[in-house]
């Protein structure tokens, strides 16, 4: 089985882990997360050996060019954060969120069938492992108010207006 890489992403907002194997993004977290960074790969992977790697096939510069302001920088990179059939369904719906606009999760769940799903797309939404390639962040409450980010709200309006979407 080919090798998983990991490396960390100092960013404006705070270091980042991304780990990815044969070129597909697998898990990108804040690093103070790292509870649930261990959780989600135990999970997955059960047995699995982290090797270090500087720019694990390219991926940190993608990362870094995002954070310089290339916004689009993100938008062809492949991931697969694992999860069950729901869950990929909606992070499919997540990398269709244009940069620097934002949806609400009944948005999401309109685009999957049923608008009574909003709470079922924010949990899956809230499982994401693969923060903002999968943006996860691009999701606020009905009413346009920063609704939870496993990053934190701080966070989330940082990128938002990085990305265009918050003009404040």
């Amino acid at each position: 089985m080919p090798p998983i890489l990991k490396t960390r992403i100092p960013t404006p907002i705070g270091d980042m882990i991304l780990v990815a194997r044969d070129g597909v993004l697998l898990l990108l977290e804040f690093e103070d997360a790292m509870p649930r960074i261990e959780c989600q790969m135990k999970a997955r992977f059960q047995d699995f050996e982290l090797q270090l790697a500087s720019n694990p096939f390219g991926l940190y510069d993608v990362m870094k060019d995002y954070f310089s302001g290339n916004i689009q920088a993100i938008d062809n990179i492949l991931t697969d954060g694992g999860g069950t059939a729901f869950e990929k369904q909606v992070w499919s719906e997540l990398r269709k969120i244009p940069t620097g606009t934002t949806v609400s999760y009944g948005f999401i769940a309109r685009k999957l069938g049923d608008i009574n799903m909003s709470r079922a797309v924010g949990t899956a939404n809230g499982r994401n492992p693969i923060a903002i390639v999968v943006p996860c962040h691009r999701v606020i409450g009905a009413d346009g108010s920063m609704t939870g980010y496993g990053g934190g709200i701080a966070r989330k309006e940082w990128l938002l207006r990085h990305e265009g979407a918050l003009l404040i």
